[in-house]
């Protein structure tokens, strides 16, 4: 990020009414997805400006990922999946499999098998027209950058630039534990099996999406368009094409809905899903695909506000135990984190972590020396943006009655010394 462009953004958050927005959105619903042609003539300060703060979807042609390794050796000469090649380097990998013909509320149960088990079961699916007796699987989450060495890594994919502000991996990579990196991969149809249930990204993150071969539809509903979509109980539904959303006794807002925004993805494309999105793929051939789920400035008040309203979720649905239960306000926290993934006092750490790294590159910076600037591959301007916005968001955090009842003794440092380290650090980075 250069000083015009940490401008330009830091003028947009200004003139929001509200620092700490409560919602994805923002601005008219636009009728189609821009298509990005050339990486010589699109520059990061391009898509922070026309995407990333506007939180609008976007499609990146294959040019910019022709140099990726896994596109010239996971892919035959015909653009299929090399099963030969995939089962001889990662036959042995353990691999999460949905069985997609299967529903357990809104998703699939999983098994894991071996990926050489799974490819020899794809190549039988078809082999047998497309169809199996074990029916539909499709593997999904497979964290393969957590289990691979960096240098096998650097020979199946470069982040591409527009995506390097990465707070949710850089967070997970501390931890050393997980992360949001994944590959799918599974056959083309119109079985439940290849396509995904209607969704927005967890902790309402961004996140990016390569077909490393074969061809998706994508189905994309702006934030706020997904609420004529929830059936009578306020569930939403299952998916976006199915005939029961006709049902208006069941799906009473249904005439309120907009069709969808309709993407094909193509081989080597790269589709960019905004923060709050909600969604549904298809799979249009046998493809396989790398998908990043990532947080950053731009989006963090988006997760704080998705996980305040998580929160609110848990207490209503044990709302009637509240004068009865010892530590209800605790246990609702527990049920958060096993619901979602993450709690108030997770999501204090992930923001604690993160501003540490930033105040160091900025102290640096600010002293003349840029080491850890170029080891987090943060520039000076970055880092006093993500300060920026961290500040904000912290600052609605200390604040909140639910996370004021945490026991915060422990935690280290205090959450307003660290707010007041980030103002601090704000005022400190206006010279810059």
């Amino acid at each position: 990020m250069d000083r015009e462009t940490r401008t330009f953004a830091e003028r947009y958050y200004r003139g929001l009414r509200d620092p700490v927005p409560s919602g994805g959105g923002g601005g008219p619903t636009p009728s189609g997805v821009t298509f990005i042609q050339t990486p010589d003539t699109f520059s990061y300060a391009d898509f922070v400006k026309g995407f990333l703060l506007p939180n609008l979807p976007c499609v990146f042609s294959s040019a910019f990922t022709e140099g990726w390794g896994s596109r010239r050796r996971w892919v035959t000469s015909e653009g299929k999946p090399d099963f030969e090649y995939l089962q001889q380097k990662y036959g042995d990998a353990v691999v999460p499999v949905a069985n997609c013909g299967v529903r357990e509320y809104n998703s699939n149960p999983k098994e894991h098998m071996s990926f050489r088990d799974y490819i020899s079961y794809w190549k039988d699916y078809i082999q047998g027209g497309y169809s199996a007796p074990r029916g539909c699987l499709y593997l999904k989450d497979w964290h393969l950058c957590r289990d691979s060495l960096v240098n096998d890594l650097e020979d199946i994919f470069t982040l591409p630039v527009y995506f390097s502000s990465d707070w949710l991996n850089e967070f997970w990579d501390v931890l050393n534990v997980d992360d949001y990196r994944f590959v799918y991969a599974g056959p083309r149809g119109t079985c439940p099996c290849c396509r995904s249930p209607f969704h927005a990204d967890i902790f309402r993150s961004f996140s990016w999406s390569v077909n490393i071969c074969g061809k998706k539809k994508w189905l994309f509903f702006p934030p706020g368009e997904e609420e004529a979509l929830r059936d009578c109980h306020g569930s939403l539904t299952y998916d976006v094409t199915s005939t029961e959303l006709l049902d208006t006794h069941l799906y009473p807002r249904i005439q309120h809905h907009s069709l969808p925004i309709e993407v094909i993805q193509e081989p080597g494309e790269m589709v960019f899903v905004p923060s709050g999105w909600h969604h549904q793929v298809y799979n249009l051939d046998d493809t396989i695909s790398i998908n990043h789920n990532w947080v950053n400035g731009c989006n963090l008040p988006n997760m704080w506000h998705f996980l305040q309203q998580e929160l609110q979720a848990v207490q209503h649905e044990v709302g009637e135990w509240k004068d009865s239960m010892p530590d209800w306000h605790h246990h609702c926290q527990v049920i958060m984190k096993s619901c979602t993934g993450i709690n108030f006092e997770e999501f204090y750490h992930f923001l604690k972590v993160i501003a540490e790294k930033r105040l160091l590159v900025l102290e640096q910076g600010l002293k003349g020396d840029s080491g850890d600037s170029q080891s987090l591959g943060l520039g000076l301007q970055q880092a006093a943006f993500d300060i920026g916005r961290l500040a904000d968001v912290l600052a609605s955090v200390v604040v909140n009655p639910d996370f004021q009842r945490l026991d915060t003794s422990a935690f280290s440092p205090q959450p307003k010394e660290l707010l007041q380290q980030l103002e601090d650090a704000v005022t400190a980075a206006e010279a810059l």
